[in-house]
């Protein structure tokens, strides 16, 4: 019987913190968006079923609590496990600080690696990325978004951390190109208790719309003050809004617009949601889970040898593959020196309405 292949997957979260971690127990149908194991699995099935593998796959787990509540040193324990277990392929880091400390490790190691953040910064020759929303890109969305408003005076209550401050940095460039001004600016620690302070810091300046730009953990705290100041003004904020799928946060952050991965157009999401009987509200769930999952089963099926060399080619060879997130038209692709996987408009605006997510 042939050896496994062993896919790593490395777990930088923490469990209290996790997208869709409130989903009531026992809740039928595909996992939530972060459990990602399950996901593989299941592709890996799918493939090894459809004949594109000719042998079982094996996920060996690593967790390593990373920032902003852990430490990048647990990361980079958890990265070295996976290296010593011989896997041919590594699976995360999910949280862009932590990818960009694994971005080294996979380079050092040969490894390819598929991280599922939202930096840019977190690829390499070895380090291949699924974004989950865009540092860079949501920025260019965001302030359109707020320009179509008619907004001019723009105030953003941002997390003090590499995350929030290249969130800012992108939203503010933008802005300028398209003659809004980002008149006040206020940092919050990623994960603070309240507040309260910055809030009505960026609204005593006459601002016309706010923004909250972070990780997310300290995103309901900043809609809670705007709301507690009475602002029904233009708010919108960046892909922290999907934690809205957690239902205490979803109704903190009520009303506001955000960045999210998935789109009611697209026809591969609705085709794999009624094959698997997925509910519309496990659909981040499904676009997510079910693009990482072919994108590592894909490599490992297209590897030119089964070394990590060979998958990092097979990656490689992954081309026009309609995508289950974003709008329609989304493709799923890498190739030389070009590590980002999704291609096209990846990003889609909704707003949460009454616990409900709706497409703008």
């Amino acid at each position: 019987m042939a050896a496994p292949l062993r896919v790593g997957f490395l777990d930088d979260l923490a469990r209290t913190s996790q997208i869709g971690s409130a989903d009531p127990a026992g809740t039928p149908g595909p996992p939530s968006p972060t459990d990602m194991p399950s996901w593989l699995r299941l592709v890996a099935d799918e493939y090894l079923a459809a004949g594109r593998l000719d042998r079982e796959v094996e996920i060996v787990h690593s967790h390593g609590l990373g920032l902003p509540s852990g430490t990048a040193a647990a990361v980079e324990r958890a990265f070295a496990r996976l290296v010593d277990s011989d896997v041919l392929l590594v699976v995360g880091p999910a949280i862009g600080d932590n990818a960009l400390v694994a971005t080294p490790l996979a380079e050092r190691y040969q490894v390819p690696t598929i991280n599922w953040a939202g930096t840019e910064r977190a690829r390499g020759d070895w380090m291949f990325h699924l974004q989950v929303g865009s540092h860079e890109d949501e920025g260019v969305l965001l302030a359109r978004h707020l320009a179509a408003t008619g907004a001019r005076r723009v105030g953003v209550v941002y997390d003090r951390s590499p995350i929030g401050r290249r969130y800012l940095r992108f939203l503010t460039a933008e802005a300028e190109l398209l003659g809004l001004a980002v008149t006040a600016t206020a940092g919050l620690p990623p994960l603070a208790e309240d507040a309260e302070d910055e809030v009505a810091l960026v609204l005593g300046t006459g601002v016309d719309a706010l923004v909250y730009l972070g990780r997310g953990a300290s995103g309901a705290k900043g809609a809670r003050a705007a709301a507690d100041a009475g602002w029904d003004g233009p708010r919108a904020m960046n892909s922290a809004g999907m934690f809205g799928y957690q239902p205490e946060h979803g109704r903190a952050i009520d009303g506001w617009v955000y960045v999210d991965m998935h789109s009611d157009d697209n026809t591969t999401l609705a085709a794999f949601r009624q094959r698997l009987g997925v509910a519309p509200e496990r659909s981040l769930a499904a676009a997510k889970g079910y693009d990482l999952g072919r994108l590592a089963a894909e490599g490992l099926a297209r590897a030119t040898e089964l070394t990590r060399a060979g998958v990092r080619e097979g990656l490689e060879q992954i081309k026009w593959i309609p995508a289950a997130e974003g709008r329609e038209g989304t493709q799923l692709a890498f190739g030389h020196h070009d590590r980002g996987a999704l291609h096209g408009h990846y990003l889609v605006l909704r707003r949460w309405r009454d616990g409900r997510s709706v497409q703008e």
